[in-house]
């Protein structure tokens, strides 16, 4: 019996490509693929796959939060983050929603197959060198509405619109990137975003 696979990843030749490297493998078959996160519970419930590969950085839902509905709606399946973004907040994060193994995509294609296998099968799966990472680096420091403030000064705006974006007064606001500043030994807001970044935290 094949091992049924959903691909979710906003990046069509990406997706595509990773898609035609498994279903070399006798034993593996993609049975849906996705380009948005907010699709993958529904991609599974049409399909019933056994592992679903999801990257982190996706419209409508990230891949983290994809997970934690997935594992929700459809406890039987299998999740393996495949991602760009091998960064130790995510793969704690990532953990922390029931993925059960965590890989970047520039794992070679065998490599990606046996990690599959490993997922299904019951094991958990993570990059070595990310795992080393994310002892060092540790839990992120901020508060969920620290963090939703800094993802929204992402684009630079001023107090005011982050404030409407979140919808808090612009004191709050201000509150919060002090807070976060302090948290992350930054300079200034922008480096704030980039430390956080850097780490997965966002």
């Amino acid at each position: 019996m094949s091992i049924r696979l959903l691909l979710a990843d906003d990046q069509a030749l990406v997706r595509g490509a990773l898609a035609t490297l498994l279903d070399l493998e006798n034993d593996l078959e993609v049975v849906a693929e996705v380009g948005r996160g907010d699709e993958v519970v529904e991609a599974a419930r049409r399909t019933t796959p056994d592992v679903a590969l999801l990257d982190v950085e996706m419209p409508g839902m990230d891949g983290i939060e994809a997970t934690r509905a997935l594992r929700t709606a459809a406890p039987g399946v299998k999740v393996l983050i495949v991602t760009t973004f091998g960064r130790p907040g995510f793969l704690r994060r990532a953990l922390q929603a029931g993925a059960s193994g965590f890989v970047v995509k520039d794992t070679p294609a065998r490599q990606l197959a046996d990690a599959v296998r490993r997922v299904h099968s019951g094991l958990r799966v993570v990059d070595p060198a990310l795992a080393a990472d994310s002892l060092t680096v540790g839990e992120s420091p901020l508060t969920v509405r620290e963090s939703e403030v800094l993802r929204a000064a992402r684009d630079g705006g001023s107090v005011a619109d982050i404030a409407r974006g979140v919808f808090l007064s612009e004191g709050t606001v201000r509150n919060h990137l002090s807070a976060a500043i302090g948290k992350t030994s930054a300079r200034n807001r922008a480096d704030a975003v980039r430390i956080a970044d850097e780490n997965g935290w966002l």
